[in-house]
């Protein structure tokens, strides 16, 4: 059974405290959308797409509790309450996208002169549920969709599966459920077609030491934890056939922000001919920017470079830089996006991509 990040059901909202994790599973209840805002800014939730998800049930959540006396006092909740969401964490787009789809439902039913206050706040509710419902089924796509081409365009080990190679954590943990790269990954398992997992530790917030590897060993997925630093020897060592990572932000050109760290694994990717992935719904993608450089990138404290755990490792005084992203450029992207409706090459991937996301945000 996969973890589960967020907890759900209509008024009630509750999120695996992952900043506890390995050590202890703690829940958290997340009352409104204040709450919403905090869990994710603080990193307890993380993971562009449950980031989206959240949001949009926090606000759900507090709809659904609270009395408004006009259309009017509504709609300035609504569209207030999803801009500050939006400014938890700016670099991932997918709060952003289920903003503008929920601002647009939002003047179609103010436009409809049957509509009430009540049906307004209904179909709000509705659509936050419909949201969470529509990434587990996409990510679950998207693993058949990754484990097809893979299966397809990669070369095997000696024998005969595969072994594939991811970065940070984008499993259950951080989606509503299955998981983007890492349910491609599980995809491979679940087909017999999986040799062995390598995971990063991912420096500095060890999301893949603290997640990913916890997440790999409750799912009984052979797996090896390794250290930023060891992974071009381990491309070079260990017949790695593929490296699958997530995407927080993807713009027209394939340009792609994620975790920090990313960039240095595609480059050694290309460096031994291994095919490098990105997994990420399309509401990840954010077709109005023509490429990477217009991407805002979320800069860190300090001291989650300078300790773990609280314990200091680092001299006082030394100076840090901290971005949480950086940005792969597109022509590292060599194996493809994974997305919901295939797998695009990145110069192909905003003519793919348009129309759906045109449908979804109508």
């Amino acid at each position: 059974m996969s973890l589960e990040a967020i907890r759900y059901k209509r008024g009630e909202l509750s999120i695996l405290d992952q900043l506890q994790l390995p050590i202890a599973s703690q829940y958290e209840a997340v009352k409104n959308v204040q709450d919403g805002w905090r869990v994710i800014r603080e990193m307890k939730i993380r993971g562009a797409p449950a980031i989206g998800v959240l949001g949009s049930l926090a606000l759900a959540v507090e709809l659904h509790h609270r009395t408004f006396s006009s259309k009017e006092e509504l709609t300035e909740f609504i569209t207030g309450s999803l801009e500050y969401l939006k400014t938890a964490r700016p670099t991932g787009v997918n709060m952003a996208d289920c903003a503008i789809r929920i601002n647009a439902l939002l003047k179609h039913q103010l436009e409809d002169s049957s509509s009430t206050v009540e049906s307004i706040k209904e179909r709000i509710i509705k659509e936050a549920e419909i949201i969470q419902d529509e990434d587990v089924k996409g990510n679950k796509d998207m693993g058949a969709f990754g484990a097809e081409h893979i299966l397809k365009n990669c070369k095997p080990t000696s024998d005969g599966k595969h072994i594939l190679m991811t970065h940070c954590n984008t499993g259950s943990l951080a989606t509503a459920g299955y998981g983007t790269a890492l349910g491609v990954i599980r995809a491979m398992y679940e087909k017999g077609q999986l040799s062995h997992a390598f995971c990063t530790e991912t420096r500095p917030y060890n999301q893949g030491a603290r997640l990913t590897a916890y997440e790999l060993v409750h799912e009984k997925i052979p797996s090896t934890l390794i250290t930023d630093s060891m992974v071009s020897f381990a491309m070079k060592k260990k017949e790695i056939s593929a490296v699958v990572v997530g995407g927080d932000r993807i713009v027209a050109n394939g340009d792609t922000a994620n975790k920090i760290g990313t960039y240095q694994v595609a480059l050694a990717a290309k460096a031994h001919g291994i095919p490098f992935y990105i997994a990420a719904p399309s509401t990840s993608c954010d077709l109005s920017l023509p490429n990477g450089d217009g991407i805002e990138i979320e800069e860190r404290p300090h001291s989650e470079m300078t300790s773990i755990g609280g314990k200091q490792i680092a001299a006082d005084g030394i100076g840090c830089w901290n971005p949480a992203f950086d940005v792969t450029p597109g022509e590292l992207i060599t194996g493809g996006i994974i997305t919901e409706f295939g797998v695009f090459p990145t110069s192909e991937l905003a003519e793919k991509l348009q129309p759906h996301i045109d449908k979804r945000n109508k």
